[in-house]
């Protein structure tokens, strides 16, 4: 098992990871979430010792903290990890796997794009011109949270308060979409 941060904030992670015994590591960039096509944290992609994909991407949690908001349990998802480390297998067929997630759309593409050249540009001291790469990136791909609650803590934002209900409400309105597999 292997853990991967979206963000910069290498302290923030560093408490996070306090009592993991598995390694977190962090990718500011977010290049992990444009290879699997992540729209949403936190995201389980199960990839087997021969680096093949055999469960895409579904929104998954560690415990339930938020279990009342989400509805989502972490046991039934912890026993389909451990049921799939045990036996090998998963409920999803190989066609099923390849075309759960969808390719991310263009919009989608530049959106990342725009994301990456916003936080170089931070990263320079350009915040104007960072700004308008993340609301840029935030308009082309409205409903990936990777992309809009990723720039929250990074404009000086609550990722978790006023500004997080605004991001989910605009979501739900839109269906909860979703790059992976729903109803776990």
């Amino acid at each position: 098992m292997i853990a991967v941060a979206i963000d910069d904030n290498t302290e923030a992670i560093r408490g996070f990871a306090e009592g993991i015994d598995f390694p977190v590591l962090m990718d500011a960039d977010h290049l992990v979430t444009e290879l699997y096509a992540i729209s949403n944290v936190p995201t389980v992609v199960m990839i087997d010792e021969n680096d093949r994909i055999v469960h895409p991407n579904w929104s998954a949690a560690g415990t339930d903290a938020y279990r009342e908001f989400t509805g989502i349990d972490s046991n039934r998802q912890h026993d389909r990890i451990r049921d799939w480390v045990r036996s090998g297998t998963t409920e999803l067929s190989g066609d099923e796997i390849r075309a759960a997630v969808g390719d991310l759309s263009p919009e989608e593409e530049v959106a990342r794009l725009h994301f990456r050249i916003a936080n170089e540009l931070r990263h320079r001291g350009d915040e104007a011109g960072a700004s308008r790469n993340y609301d840029r990136a935030g308009e082309l791909a409205p409903h990936d949270w990777t992309i809009r609650r990723a720039i929250l803590p990074l404009q000086g934002k609550d990722p978790f308060g006023e500004n997080f209900m605004v991001l989910y409400t605009e979501a739900k309105a839109a269906g909860l979409p979703y790059h992976g597999v729903r109803g776990y």
